[in-house]
């Protein structure tokens, strides 16, 4: 997999990143989601230091992540429990028209 160095903004500072070829628009993506979070906290800790605010964003985001993944699990869990319903229900059907 190749990489390339791509720059972003944080907090004012300009940082070369190795980015996979071919997703540097997810990381610019990223960058700006970032930089939307760490403006909100600037806008609501003021006097915080550059170091807090990305430390609360980091916890913030990962917060984020963590009730995604969440529900990520419980939702692939109703959908295989809902498939094992199904397939119960054909072979079932099968059963009962094998036995016809």
């Amino acid at each position: 997999m190749t990489t390339q160095a791509v720059q972003i903004e944080v907090l004012g500072r300009r940082i070369g990143v190795n980015c996979p070829t071919g997703q540097e628009q997810a990381l610019h993506q990223a960058a700006n989601y970032l930089k939307q979070e760490l403006d909100k906290l600037a806008k609501r800790a003021n006097g915080s230091s550059g170091d807090q605010i990305l430390t609360i964003a980091a916890l913030n985001v990962c917060y984020e992540l963590l009730q995604l993944r969440h529900e990520h699990q419980a939702e692939k869990q109703r959908v295989d429990d809902r498939i094992m319903q199904l397939q119960q229900a054909l072979e079932s059907a099968l059963k009962q028209h094998s036995a016809v």
